[in-house]
């Protein structure tokens, strides 16, 4: 069983790390984080968005069902802002901007941008070199669909590396992190950060400077005022 880590805690909420390669949900007999967490904490705690197996980085839990239902709204809202960052070894088409389209299942678990946008899943995001032959992508998910981020970046060219189900290139892990989580809870402004801990590409230096890049603090946020 997984030991998970603390990022952030108050009397009502929890964010925590979730490590890559982690099941969300129970698996094959196998606990997946939030269960583990409740069991760690000898508590009912209720998670309040998922992150794919592949990705790492912040989950929140709130201490009761009101504190859920009040952040539930929140994510419905769009008034918690949720940032990604990931990696690709190959240059997108653009390099800002928003991506936006339907998402309809195709193969195997496996989802597909298309052009309409009747209920459209919306991804802003900016890229900058991380070193040669490595891109950096600052990812801002407006909605939040099923492989959302995945296919966006698949649909510009530079599919995640790491990410074989959407053609990126095999590695070491999938290269998709929730870095950040900011949001007005009780008239306080949250933001809390979490860097990525595995990953050969998420542990060179040049990482820091792609992240400082982008990154801005929580009173210069719109979706904040």
């Amino acid at each position: 069983m997984y030991q998970f880590e603390t990022i952030y805690e108050n009397g009502e909420l929890l964010a925590i790390y979730k490590p890559a390669e982690i099941s969300f949900h129970t698996e094959n007999g196998a606990p997946g984080i939030a269960a583990q967490v409740n069991s760690s904490k000898q508590a009912q705690l209720w998670p309040v968005h998922r992150l794919d197996k592949m990705t790492s980085g912040l989950l929140l839990f709130a201490k009761s069902k009101k504190h859920a239902a009040t952040l539930n709204h929140l994510f419905s809202d769009r008034k918690i802002q949720k940032t990604y960052i990931a990696l690709s070894d190959r240059k997108p088409s653009k390099k800002q901007g928003a991506i936006t389209g339907d998402m309809q299942k195709s193969r195997n678990g496996s989802w597909m941008l298309k052009k309409d946008k009747q209920n459209p899943a919306i991804t802003n995001f900016n890229t900058c070199s991380l070193v040669p032959g490595k891109r950096f992508f600052w990812i801002q998910p407006i909605t939040g669909k099923t492989h959302q981020i995945r296919v966006a970046l698949k649909s510009l060219g530079s599919p995640i590396l790491g990410d074989t189900r959407y053609q990126g290139t095999n590695a070491d892990r999938g290269y998709l992190h929730a870095y950040q989580l900011c949001f007005v809870w009780n008239t306080e402004k949250i933001q809390i950060n979490c860097a990525p801990r595995e990953g050969e590409w998420f542990n060179i230096k040049e990482l820091a400077h792609c992240i400082n890049r982008f990154n801005v603090t929580p009173d210069s946020l719109e979706i904040l005022s």
